[in-house]
């Protein structure tokens, strides 16, 4: 391959953000001939179709789109280089980026990230959600600087990356008033036979919830299975069953959707995981994560009863 001309990546960044041709010789000050003549000569140069005719539009081909996120991130440092330059800042932002698996409860998330919010340094956080397998490409690509998840990173993984335990923390059980008065037996008991919400498939506590049900000899009624924690939340809070949630968030919890905790229970565990590619943790605003957390999953005190 030859060496990147990164003229012709800037014309190529520019017709990719801007959607065409046309649009980019504008904003570029150049010719529409001149721009498609650099695009082919570039795409020629690396041996791989970028760009694909769609009507009249122009899209990304899968090689297009791998070429524009690096582009992105390229000028996106120019760009801030540029302001560095201009505005002579002390010290140089720290940029943190976090992939945060789509099973894991977003204020949790948010509790195990802010650390890294206030170390004395300004820090710039980019945060994506989706499939841990996906997280762990992007990983791998180092796109990412730390995954958090609920799991270690699966055996069967491809990826070069290393597991860091944060810590772990009990379940807390939550309902409306008026699903609690509807079934006005003490903790565990009221969840027997009463409608409950259901992690989905892919989330670990899953498991070790059906199990802790079959232990307390308990039969609710699952009225719903969740992919999403926060859809979860949202019909705990109409009142549809009783759900389950980690304890170091039950005040959050309570205060935000107005519910009430039904009881809570240190022998179920959630578990949570930083996964780097680095067995060393070095990044500081990862480390700031990794040394907080313990405290940051302490939840609601064992044995906790119903509030009455």
């Amino acid at each position: 391959m030859a060496s990147i001309n990164y003229k012709h990546l800037h014309y190529f960044w520019m017709v990719a953000k801007l959607g065409s041709i046309a649009r980019a010789s504008e904003q570029l000050h150049l010719t529409p001939q001149t721009i498609s003549g650099q695009l082919s000569l570039f795409e020629d140069l690396q041996g791989e179709a970028l760009f694909k005719k769609s009507g009249r539009k122009l899209e990304l081909t899968e090689a297009g789109r791998l070429a524009f996120s690096y582009a992105q991130e390229i000028f996106s440092l120019g760009q801030e280089l540029e302001q560095v330059l201009q505005h002579h800042p002390t010290e140089r932002s720290l940029q943190l980026r976090v992939g945060v698996s789509d099973v894991v409860e977003k204020a949790v998330a948010y509790k195990l990230i802010e650390p890294a919010l206030r170390l004395p340094q300004t820090v710039k956080l980019n945060c994506r959600e989706g499939k841990l397998v996906d997280l762990l490409a992007e990983l791998a690509r180092h796109k990412l600087d730390i995954v958090i998840a609920d799991t270690p990173m699966p055996p069967a993984a491809n990826v070069r990356a290393f597991n860091h335990p944060l810590g772990e923390c009990g379940l807390s059980f939550f309902a409306t008033p008026e699903l609690l008065a509807a079934h006005p037996q003490k903790f565990p008991a009221c969840l027997d036979a009463a409608p409950f919400l259901l992690p989905g498939e892919d989330a670990a506590l899953r498991s070790r919830l059906l199990l802790w049900f079959e232990k307390q000899k308990l039969q609710p009624r699952i009225a719903g299975e969740f992919d999403d924690s926060a859809l979860m939340s949202a019909f705990g809070q109409a009142g549809v069953g009783f759900f389950a949630k980690p304890s170091a968030i039950a005040p959050m919890l309570m205060r935000q959707f107005d519910v009430q905790l039904v009881g809570a229970s240190a022998d179920i565990k959630e578990q949570f995981y930083a996964i780097s590619v680095q067995r060393k943790i070095t990044h500081p605003a990862v480390l700031a994560i990794s040394q907080a957390a313990p405290l940051t999953l302490i939840g609601a005190k064992r044995g906790a009863r119903r509030r009455s």
